[in-house]
């Protein structure tokens, strides 16, 4: 049977499952427990010698239907759930190191991530923080007891982005992982598969629910990486597929003795919100860039920080590699305008710390979600005090425009 396009392999994902009594829609189960008349399928099943459910921390049948979803969007082979992006990526990462281990990671970085290499390195991780934007930074920062590189497709907030397929190259002949966060494009325009990614990120809080609804994060095993070359694959899991040893151990470790589990109820939610992924991710790319043109002209924006500009130094990057150039961006106020009285004159588009959402969204990156790095490490990842991240919803772009012509008077 021929492949389908994202769409129809999207809407009728839950339906190709055959769920109960046909409906279009997997279930929400809310139990945690699971029965079974002979105990020694029980037994079986805790030892993995039979599919099925043993403990709602790891597994449950309406977040099993959506990780099936996320495997399909990301042309992969497995995907595990968790409560959030942050769970996702500090599960994947507690579960695979161990001190003594070194990551060379992007220096664009969103905060949080940031935030947790700097507990990895409490714990005897070394982290090396590079400009990916040329895979040569990567090469120059690996050691030989590096096990993974860490990148983000579109750097939150100024929009660098890295050299993926030279970074995919570089590891591939290193032996190392490639670990892509995904979140900032979403599989709808890009599939970092293509780029030898071993691991896929992402927030499913961001575009792929994209209400603003529910928290939920991933990760996607590609299959290209041999984890029978990865020393810190833990013998119990060294068993069967080498493809799937990797994501079995993340699976244990962030599931069953970390807890990060999503629930039921946001999984659904979730897989739901995903279904019209492409049509907001389009809509809303395409109002970004309106705005961004208007912003590169205006006189009291120092800069327009976006990928689908030709300005930008990567522009020609994401044109060759991705659907669309995303929907976030940020810009640089005029010397003397106060980023928060401008925020202050808008009235369609919202104040808030989120992303992804069907409305616009914006932040004093700063002053909020990178204050903790201080000022020295803002600058070196290009984020002036002036600065104003905006995540672009699916609102008609005339009040869009409106909203940024009002703020943006002298």
């Amino acid at each position: 049977m021929a492949k389908k396009g994202f769409f129809t392999t999207n809407l009728h994902s839950d339906r190709k499952s055959n769920p109960e009594h046909g409906v279009l829609h997997k279930a929400i189960h809310p139990s945690v427990a699971y029965g079974y008349e002979d105990a020694r399928e029980l037994a079986e099943v805790f030892q993995g010698k039979r599919a099925g459910y043993n403990y709602g921390r790891q597994l449950n049948p309406t977040v099993t239907a959506l990780q099936d979803r996320i495997t399909a969007m990301e042309d992969g082979i497995a995907t595990v759930a968790f409560a959030t992006g942050m769970a996702a990526i500090s599960s994947t990462l507690l579960s695979l190191l161990r001190a003594g281990d070194h990551i060379v990671s992007s220096a664009f970085l969103f905060g949080n991530t940031n935030s947790f290499y700097g507990t990895l390195q409490l714990l005897g991780i070394d982290v090396t923080f590079v400009d990916a934007t040329d895979a040569d930074n990567v090469a120059a920062a690996i050691k030989e007891n590096t096990k993974l590189v860490f990148v983000e497709t579109i750097a939150n907030p100024v929009t660098q982005i890295a050299d993926l397929e030279r970074i995919g190259e570089l590891c591939k002949e290193q032996g190392l992982v490639y670990f892509v966060d995904n979140t900032m494009t979403s599989p709808h325009l890009f599939t970092p598969r293509t780029v030898g990614a071993s691991l896929i990120i992402n927030s499913l809080t961001k575009y792929i629910g994209g209400h603003g609804n529910a928290l939920g994060g991933s990760v996607t095993e590609t299959g290209l990486y041999d984890w029978s070359d990865f020393d810190n694959i833990l013998e119990t899991y060294r068993k069967g597929d080498p493809q799937l040893w990797g994501i079995t151990q993340i699976k244990k470790k962030g599931l069953r003795d970390m807890g990060a589990s999503l629930g039921p109820e946001a999984a659904h939610h979730l897989a739901v919100g995903s279904e019209t992924l492409p049509l907001r991710m389009d809509r809303a790319c395409g109002n970004a860039k309106l705005l961004t043109e208007f912003c590169a002209q205006h006189p009291n924006v120092n800069n327009t920080f976006y990928p689908g500009l030709t300005s930008h130094p990567q522009h020609q990057r994401a044109k060759t590699l991705f659907g669309n150039f995303g929907a976030i961006f940020s810009i640089d106020l005029k010397q003397g305008l106060d980023c928060f009285d401008v925020l202050n004159r808008m009235e369609t588009v919202i104040s808030s710390s989120n992303l992804g959402d069907t409305r616009t969204l914006a932040i004093p990156v700063a002053h909020t979600i990178y204050f903790e790095m201080g000022p020295e490490r803002r600058a070196s990842m290009g984020i002036a005090d002036s600065m104003i991240r905006f995540s672009v919803g699916i609102e008609d772009s005339e009040d869009l425009l409106a909203d940024f012509e009002r703020a943006l008077e002298s």
